[in-house]
C-alpha cells in the first residue's frame, strides 16, 4: 500500500508529464498521424490522475443503504 505522500508526489509527476504532452500536442495539425498517438497518452494519463486522486479521496459510506 502506498503512503498519501507517495501518491500525492505520482499525480505531481503525472501532471507535469501531462503538462509536456499537452506542449507537444499544441503546435501538431489536425491530421498530423502524431496527434493521434500523442492524443491517447494523454486521455491514458488523465485516467490514471483521476483513478490516484479517488484513492486519496476515497469515498466514505454506503452505495446501499
Amino acid at each position: 500500500m502506498r503512503t498519501e505522500n507517495q501518491i500525492k508526489s505520482k499525480i505531481n509527476e503525472m501532471t507535469l508529464q501531462r503538462r509536456s504532452l499537452e506542449s507537444r500536442l499544441a503546435p501538431l495539425a489536425q491530421d498530423d498521424p502524431g496527434r493521434q498517438a500523442l492524443a491517447a497518452q494523454l486521455t491514458r494519463l488523465d485516467d490514471m490522475i483521476l483513478i490516484l486522486e479517488w484513492v486519496l479521496n476515497e469515498p466514505v459510506g454506503k452505495y446501499h443503504a
